[in-house]
């Protein structure tokens, strides 16, 4: 016996199965600004979608440290005048209004935390359902298949962790 859904019957199914998780769902997405960050932002997004799940884009900042006189400092942040903290805010709040339409009635929150990109996500996925990354940050080994954060997320995350790769989809 064969068993075949229509689109109407899976999207109802769909909107059931959101209706009984309820509200106490949390999708925490990691966003740092870049282009795999914003994609997995979108995921989260399409994800709270079906299971009527909150998302949570959670951003890290810390304050670079120099070693030998020199530092790693994003472009953008020494362009600013270095309020690294008033930065991500931006970021996070740039990519939520970037997503925010692609979700309908998607329930979207930011946190802005300092720290340890990795260890501010792993803290911010304890409860949750699932943890989104992208699969490379803003790090310096661009051939790498996976960022280093993404890696340690992998490894010791307290929920299911989904990576995501490539560009974020054009919204239609």
């Amino acid at each position: 016996m064969s068993v075949q859904r229509t689109s109407a019957q899976q999207a109802s199914a769909q909107q059931m199965f959101a209706q009984q998780r309820g509200n106490g769902s949390r999708i925490v997405a990691g966003v740092d600004g870049s282009p795999s960050s914003l994609s997995a932002l979108q995921w989260a997004v399409g994800q709270a979608g079906l299971t009527g799940a909150t998302v949570e884009a959670v951003i890290a900042w810390h304050y670079p440290v120099a070693v030998g006189g020199y530092g790693y400092t994003p472009v953008d942040m020494t362009q600013a005048g270095g309020d690294f903290k008033e930065i991500a805010e931006k970021i996070v709040a740039d990519a939520i209004s970037n997503t925010a339409g692609q979700g309908g009635d998607v329930r979207l929150q930011a946190r802005v935390a300092e720290g340890n990109p990795a260890q501010v996500l792993l803290d911010a996925a304890a409860g949750a359902d699932l943890l989104v990354v992208g699969s490379r940050g803003h790090g310096g080994f661009t051939e790498a298949l996976l960022g280093s954060v993404s890696q340690h997320c992998v490894h010791h995350a307290p929920c299911p962790v989904v990576i995501i790769r490539g560009e974020p989809r054009e919204s239609s």
